[in-house]
């Protein structure tokens, strides 16, 4: 018999990587998702055309539609299937956003994390519970690194960070926008379910995940988004400090491929900053370099002179802890490739619309 994962967010980019990875070993992947990115984002963030395409290839894909914010809906469900691992990838994703609906982002990010927490501990506490946090639990702390401004980007003067930003930073003392603070709930919450209970838990820090199949709309989905500008003739509007902001980028593949090795090794209350490391990081104007190279298409842009509350002026993370604590995992993908992965993903969709 197949042992069961469960994933919430499974009709997201992450969620749905990480169905299809663990179904191709063998799993029978419970997908829990209820489309709550359209409530979100408006029709551009539907993901019903994900969670169907999962249905349609993954015979052993079972998909509920569960809000993980029901408390008694997501007891029922873990003690139904006692999951050999719990990925948690569902959130309320945009700290403009977050701004806009606190309830709402709170009640997701850290209370249905709680609601999860609490169902794992209760009916499978020797299951792997892997946790989609974000770099903004740093808020925008990173930004008092000094920094050196170069022709197309900003990056690191300080040769401590040279490699990036390792976990061991503080999340203390800095502005998170009200999602970085949602998401640092959840993310201690996590750490502490490991290291309180004894379950084998581990926060995910990412960068900037990408990949084909991502629904990128203006206020998250970075590199998704600034392709789908660029193929449709749109308009890609630049919040502040001269389109030289820069993020490190990481495949939704290489992220489900470390949640693998962590399934297989897991450790209590552990963290790491899983994004695509400094190689794997560019400016938004190098990123309308390689959109036009890849596309053949004039990026058109506007400027706003103003940055968005809380933002990262230069983030790429250190991959260091990762690689040690799991030697057999590293970034597949570099940027080109992802580049080339996602205008062929929205040239197919957009064709079909």
């Amino acid at each position: 018999m197949s042992k069961v994962c469960l994933v919430t967010g499974s009709s997201g980019l992450i969620g749905s990587e990480v169905a299809v990875f663990f179904h191709e070993r063998d799993f029978a992947v419970h997908g829990a998702d209820n489309n709550q990115r359209e409530a979100f984002f408006g029709p551009q963030g539907n993901t019903r055309w994900n969670q169907e395409r999962l249905i349609r290839q993954l015979p052993r894909f079972t998909h509920h539609e569960l809000d993980i914010r029901d408390r008694a809906g997501v007891l029922q469900l873990v003690e139904t299937l006692r999951p050999a691992v719990i990925i948690h990838t569902a959130a309320q994703p945009s700290h403009d956003l977050a701004a806009q609906i606190p309830f709402d982002d709170f009640d997701v990010n850290a209370v249905g994390t709680l609601n999860l927490l609490e169902a794992a501990r209760r009916f499978c506490p020797e299951s792997p519970f892997i946790h989609m946090s974000t770099n903004k639990v740093y808020g925008d702390r990173p930004n008092t690194i000094p920094l050196q401004e170069l022709e197309t980007r900003w990056d690191y003067a300080d040769p401590q960070f040279a490699q990036g930003i390792p976990e061991s930073f503080s999340i203390d003392q800095s502005k998170h926008s009200l999602f970085g603070a949602s998401k640092a709930a959840s993310d201690l919450m996590v750490q502490e379910y490991g290291r309180y209970f004894n379950l084998p838990t581990g926060c995910l820090r990412g960068g900037c995940l990408t990949g084909p199949n991502h629904s990128g709309v203006e206020l998250h989905g970075f590199l998704s988004y600034l392709v789908k500008c660029n193929l449709e003739g749109k308009e890609y509007k630049i919040f502040g400090y001269k389109g030289k902001q820069v993020r490190d980028n990481i495949h939704s593949q290489d992220v489900a491929r470390f949640m693998f090795e962590f399934y297989q090794s897991p450790r209590c209350g552990e963290v790491y900053n899983l994004g695509g490391g400094k190689n794997n990081s560019c400016s938004i104007l190098e990123a309308f370099q390689m959109a036009e190279t890849c596309t053949g298409r004039k990026q058109i842009s506007t400027y706003v002179d103003q940055a968005r509350a809380g933002d990262h002026i230069c983030y790429y993370s250190d991959l260091r802890k990762m690689k040690a604590h799991y030697p057999k995992w590293d970034i597949t993908r570099n940027l080109s490739q992802i580049f080339h992965e996602i205008a062929v993903s929205w040239r197919e969709r957009l064709a079909a619309t």
